[in-house]
């Protein structure tokens, strides 16, 4: 894989939850991208252990944090996807809308769990989806992670309230290989 990973906060959030986000650069060394908003919307004061281990990601150069600039082709895409869409859209989220304009922009990949949010946009974009649990998938595929350790990331994952899409990782990888 040669593309930038865009990451919403969700997706980012639920390797981060877990302790895993170290998982990130191992796959994808030099291709995972923290869009400025999601950096934000993570240093909220209730949860700053989510946003010191983001720094400490960025600090060792492990991940890259990209801003949106005001008047950018990036900008004007964020801007209509969190505060004017047309033909219909809703509004999504900043977390969402980053990643997308920065995947967008820069024929990247979006890393989102959000489908419900960005599907038409993703369509609409012709981009390049990925989730949590396709990163984990991938994980295994590359032997990064046992199917052991994956379910048990997985089950973490869960207990944080995460959606994955089956009760383990065992049964999200057979619904993926049928």
């Amino acid at each position: 894989m040669t593309d930038l990973l865009f990451f919403d906060t969700d997706c980012l959030s639920a390797f981060l939850w877990v302790h895993n986000e170290s998982l990130l650069p191992r796959l994808y060394p030099g291709k995972v991208v923290i869009p400025k908003p999601v950096y934000i919307e993570l240093s909220k004061p209730g949860v700053p252990q989510l946003r010191d281990r983001i720094k400490i990601l960025i600090e060792l150069q492990l991940v890259s944090l990209q801003d949106i600039i005001v008047g950018s082709e990036e900008y004007a895409t964020y801007y209509e996807l969190t505060e004017a869409p047309k033909g219909g859209h809703k509004i999504i989220g900043k977390g969402e809308a980053a990643a997308i304009s920065l995947a967008k922009k820069y024929d990247g990949i979006v890393a989102s769990n959000n489908l419900a949010d960005i599907a038409d946009y993703i369509s609409e974009y012709h981009l390049k989806h990925t989730t949590t649990s396709d990163i984990l998938i991938d994980a295994y595929n590359r032997l990064i992670i046992t199917e052991f350790e994956a379910n048990a990331i997985w089950a973490k994952m869960l207990s944080k309230r995460r959606k994955l899409g089956a009760a383990t990782f065992t049964e999200y990888l057979k619904l993926k290989q049928s």
